[in-house]
């Protein structure tokens, strides 16, 4: 399957409505240089009204934490959960990675990336994994996958090591593929993935973070840890030792412009004030600080990330039965953890940003690749109902998440075409829902459309509207890189862009 038609380069997109001004009826026009930076944005004086109502033009959505090979798996295979436990999720996805394909894993990342282009995401970070079940199979696919689709979206590959590395009987069969990925493929990784806590011992887990620590640094490259996913209040988090070992080894943001990722961290939703104020202090301040992000996965947290069970003879109005890992039967709460995204920003100063994770799976088997739905879901989990929260949680999915898998974008380059040549990002990340000038253009816009074929229309004015209600694909235009992602099948036209 192809990736999706392009447009030629585009000089100008028309009357279009912005975020900054979506309170009054001024539209702009906005001129592109380059065939890939918006040069100018300037007041809207055709006087030959259009057939359309102005579209609402917003950043482009971006993935920082999904799973490439893992997506719907659902789909292909009939190895479905039973338990929803988290043991379960890694034996029934081993299963299914002994029997992956190359065109298996072709067809599932396609669908991966067209949906995903579709809804408005132009950079993802991709996890492909890594280990004695699969080798170097889901790795060759995602490099194919990210040079073929290279002009439709920056794919950020990430060799991930799902598996133990240091405990277990493959563990050192793990360590040595991953290592052997890396002597191989290297130019095409990004980033250096793990998971310490799949390791069966502390120990063990301290020298997986210790190793992905010292291999990122020494093959500079991005790091990013899928950390302490668990509610168990009797385990103590790992993200202290991770913190402690990036300072050993000197990883600032004045020394480096590879960035750390820290992803799920359910167990630092039991901290208090005091704790997150030290975890603040830790990241530290200005040159020396650590460049640090969290990415927050309530997708999967909300199905997944549970307390560990309670030993009872009878069941409440507020706990379910469950089996632990082991089979025991228990009562366990309901209560789930997921990173709290506005009070870690507004708070404490945190750099956190939400990702999809994983989609049609036994992780994750419900819920869409869309980031804006997922940011709706934001509304409801962080009770964040206010028109600024929303405006926090797109910038949660798009330009604060892109910063913070380190992209930034080379204003100098006049290759029209190639995302891979976006710079990386030093300094700290930022957001905004503004589009604005010199930035890429990559841009979303949401047109008023019939979605219900009932000949009604409901217009989204803002970003709040947007957020609070998804409007369909059919609703959304895309541009990439300075070209307009074209469908078959598009409620609205052409004409509100201007083509070299």
């Amino acid at each position: 399957m192809p990736p999706p038609q392009l447009s030629p380069a585009i000089q100008t997109i028309s009357n279009v409505r912005l975020h900054s001004t979506s309170s009054n009826p001024a539209t702009y026009d906005l001129t592109l240089c380059n065939g890939h930076i918006l040069h100018s944005i300037a007041p809207h004086s055709d006087p030959c009204p259009s057939r359309y109502p102005p579209p609402l033009a917003l950043p482009a959505l971006t993935h920082p934490h999904i799973h490439l090979d893992k997506a719907y798996i659902h789909n292909s295979s009939t190895i479905h959960p039973q338990t929803g436990s988290f043991q379960e999720a890694l034996t029934l996805t081993t299963q299914a990675k002994s029997a992956f394909t190359e065109p298996d894993l072709h067809r599932r990342g396609e669908w991966l990336l067209s949906e995903s282009i579709l809804n408005g995401v132009t950079a993802l970070r991709a996890f492909v994994e890594i280990d004695h079940t699969v080798h170097h199979k889901c790795l060759s696919t995602g490099i194919h996958l990210k040079n073929s689709w290279h002009n439709h979206c920056h794919i950020q590959l990430v060799a991930f090591a799902q598996d133990p590395l240091f405990s277990g009987p493959h563990a050192p069969e793990n360590r040595a593929i991953l290592e052997s990925a890396f002597a191989q493929h290297g130019d095409h990784i990004d980033v250096l993935g793990v998971t310490p806590y799949v390791e069966t011992d502390l120990d063990s887990a301290k020298q997986n973070i210790q190793w992905a620590i010292t291999t990122a640094w020494h093959l500079q490259k991005h790091l990013d840890f899928h950390l302490d996913y668990h509610l168990d209040p009797a385990k103590g988090p790992l993200v202290w030792f991770v913190l402690r070992c990036l300072r050993d080894i000197g990883w600032t943001s004045s020394r480096s412009a590879k960035r750390v990722m820290f992803g799920h961290c359910s167990r630092l939703t039991l901290f208090h004030g005091d704790e997150w104020r030290r975890l603040r202090d830790e990241i530290g301040y200005d040159d020396n600080a650590l460049p640090v992000s969290f990415v927050g996965l309530p997708s999967s947290d909300l199905y997944m990330a549970s307390p560990p069970p309670l030993p009872s003879p009878s069941l409440s109005s507020s706990s379910s039965l469950c089996c632990d890992s082991k089979g025991n039967t228990g009562i366990r709460d309901r209560v789930r953890g997921t990173l709290r995204l506005p009070e870690l920003i507004r708070q404490y100063g945190f750099d956190v940003v939400l990702g999809v994770n994983n989609v049609g799976n036994a992780f994750t088997p419900w819920g869409s690749v869309d980031p804006i739905s997922l940011a709706c879901l934001g509304v409801g989990v962080y009770q964040a109902g206010t028109v600024e929260d929303a405006e926090l949680l797109y910038e949660c999915v798009s330009t604060r998440a892109r910063a913070a898998i380190g992209l930034v974008e080379d204003k100098n380059n006049n290759n029209n075409n190639n995302k891979s040549e976006e710079k990386e990002k030093k300094e700290e990340p930022s957001g905004g829902v503004s589009v604005r000038e010199e930035d890429r253009a990559d841009l979303l816009l949401f047109y008023d459309v019939d979605e219900s074929g009932c000949g009604v229309v409901r217009p989204r004015r803002s970003v709040a509207e947007v957020v609070w209600d998804p409007p369909a694909r059919m609703a959304r235009a895309v541009v990439t890189g300075g070209r307009l992602v074209r469908r078959r099948a598009a409620l609205w036209d052409d004409e509100a862009f201007r083509f070299v």
